[in-house]
């Protein structure tokens, strides 16, 4: 059973659902785009998303850190992620936090990406923390959005796609 949903941040990065696709497949990424993460440790032995595949990722002043895990890969369309352990408690009080990334072509050129927060409020604790850190999960994860389309942007040029189909 699903968690009940919390927030969806998206972005329309300006390059092929393909290349989009394959940037975010690359665990060793995270940091290039991730406005907080630093380092990322791969734990499951695989560098790409894969169902099972877990990371830990290091965070900016190194004090915290989480470690991630895919549970379900559909390619090119979704991404379904898990928190199962952090240092700041958050996977203790919303233990079914889950992510959805998803991912639809705009025509040849752009893909929308989405991501979407689900997770259960049962305890007073999760609602106060609730209460306390939707907003910055949001704005977080539009933060690491924008960086990505940024990032994936620089990596693939449209202006060249479009030139040569001139």
């Amino acid at each position: 059973m699903q968690p009940p949903f919390r927030s969806k941040q998206e972005v329309i990065i300006n390059a092929p659902l393909e290349a989009v696709w394959a940037f975010s497949m690359d665990l060793t990424k995270i940091p290039e785009f991730h406005p907080r993460v630093v380092k990322v440790d791969v734990l499951s032995g695989k560098t790409l998303r894969a169902p099972g595949a877990s990371y830990q990722c290091h965070l900016a002043g190194g004090k915290h850190s989480c470690i991630e895990k895919d549970i379900e890969i559909i390619p090119l369309q979704r991404i379904v992620t898990v928190l199962p352990e952090d240092t700041f408690g958050i996977s203790k009080i919303l233990i079914d936090y889950r992510v959805e990334t998803t991912f639809r072509a705009l025509g040849n050129r752009s893909t929308k990406v989405e991501i979407s927060h689900f997770y259960s409020t049962n305890t007073l604790k999760a609602k106060l923390l609730n209460l306390i850190a939707k907003g910055k999960i949001a704005r977080e994860t539009q933060a690491t959005l924008n960086a990505a389309k940024s990032t994936i942007e620089t990596a693939c040029p449209t202006d060249r796609v479009r030139q040569t189909d001139s």
